[in-house]
């Protein structure tokens, strides 16, 4: 049988189809930006788009169900094949998938003259067929431990199904149920597979480094009972999001993931961003926790939509940029560092998420505010596609495959 290097050398397409990472990380990337940039002008009424969604329900889905989708993709397909020992999706089929993805944008863009159910059906086609695919791999390389894997990304999926349903009948998706249920299983996928990597990868280092003390090892009984809480809030919050139960719950969470992330002795890594970021990254999900709770138990000290963005922005945003980087590097034969262009990539994303939290905060500011954290997105985003795009697009030297 052949061996993942073979299958990649043995593709003779485009280089961007030759690992799952290639095509899906830098679409991600390039939309991310662009849908921002139709964002601002939306946000100010200056541009309308033939989409069935009403603006803000826009774009909260592409960034949930798009960007968040796409980075997914892209990881599994690089991961999974680690995990289970098979060959990864390369070639034509990994193109059909990534056009599956792509046609989701397309579509929703345009749904005002389509009907609801073929637009839904075309962009949920996507994350199903990509669901299937990998939970054939999961289940032939008998790779049990992943299923949970497999579990939060059909939640996913049925959060953008859930959110199709609530836009068609007319409902403000933006705060529905199926935006809550696909962020709830954007932020269990951080806290489980986050929970693995940024240790493991913190230990890595500081070992090169022959420095100590070593971060604690993932998945100690504290950090399960930790994800049980946050699985428990998370659940809460879809269900009864203005429940005082729920509000403390995220609270006791928060606290909980606070814990956590201090047993990985972040604090040691900030001679390398590459590995500070993880940690930033991560620390947005117990500060998202403690400012959607807060915002349940006394409302109006941040704003709702303010305090999911510590979450949306800030926890997927930077760790979804962490993990692009950090694999992007790995993958094509690149010194695991990160330079000052990438630097400023990071730098970019948290002050986008403090600009936008800020303006919930502050509401007379929000007019300049909400243009800032969005050029301050766009920067990040397309900063990504032209610093790594050239990495993404050409295969590296046979000896790296």
């Amino acid at each position: 049988m052949a061996t993942t290097a073979e299958q990649m050398r043995a593709w003779t397409g485009p280089a961007i189809f030759s690992f799952g990472f290639r095509p899906f990380f830098l679409g991600a990337a390039v939309w991310a930006a662009v849908a921002m940039l139709l964002w601002i002008p939306m946000l100010s009424g200056h541009l309308s788009l033939p989409t069935a969604f009403d603006p803000v329900s826009w774009h909260a889905h592409e960034f949930l169900f798009g960007y968040l989708a796409a980075v997914v993709a892209g990881f599994l397909l690089t991961a999974v094949p680690n995990w289970t020992g098979r060959l990864p999706i390369v070639g034509w089929p990994l193109a059909g998938l990534w056009s599956l993805w792509l046609a989701g944008r397309l579509v929703i863009a345009v749904s005002a003259d389509l009907r609801p159910g073929v637009v839904a059906l075309v962009d949920l086609s996507f994350l199903a067929v990509f669901a299937l695919a990998i939970g054939r791999e999961i289940v032939q390389g008998r790779n049990w431990r992943n299923l949970i894997v497999l579990a939060m990304l059909t939640v996913l999926l049925a959060g953008n199904a859930l959110f199709h349903y609530e836009a068609a009948r007319g409902d403000y998706a933006a705060s529905g149920h199926g935006l809550r249920l696909g962020l709830g299983a954007a932020i269990m996928m951080i806290a489980v597979i986050g929970g693995r990597i940024v240790p493991s990868f913190t230990r890595n280092w500081l070992v090169r480094r022959g420095e100590g003390p070593l971060p604690v090892p993932p998945m100690q009984s504290f950090d399960k009972v930790a994800l049980v809480a946050l699985a428990a809030a998370l659940l809460l919050w879809m269900l009864a999001p203005d429940a005082q139960m729920t509000g403390a719950m995220l609270l006791v969470s928060a606290a909980m993931h606070l814990v956590r992330i201090a047993r990985w002795t972040g604090h040691r890594t900030v001679a390398e961003p590459l590995v500070l970021v993880l940690h930033v990254g991560y620390g947005f999900l117990p500060l998202g926790a403690l400012a959607i709770g807060a915002e349940i138990l006394w409302p109006g000290m941040l704003g709702m939509a303010a305090a999911q963005h510590l979450w949306m922005a800030g926890a997927v945003g930077l760790m979804t940029v962490a993990v692009m980087t950090r694999a992007t590097l790995g993958h094509t034969g690149q010194a695991l560092s990160a330079g000052p262009g990438t630097g400023i990539i990071y730098a970019a994303v948290i002050a986008a998420t403090f600009a936008r939290v800020a303006a919930g905060v502050w509401p007379g500011a929000a007019a300049w505010l909400h243009p800032i954290a969005g050029l301050a997105w766009i920067a990040a985003f397309s900063g990504f596609a032209l610093a790594y795009g050239k990495l993404l697009l050409r295969l590296p030297p046979a000896k790296h495959l």
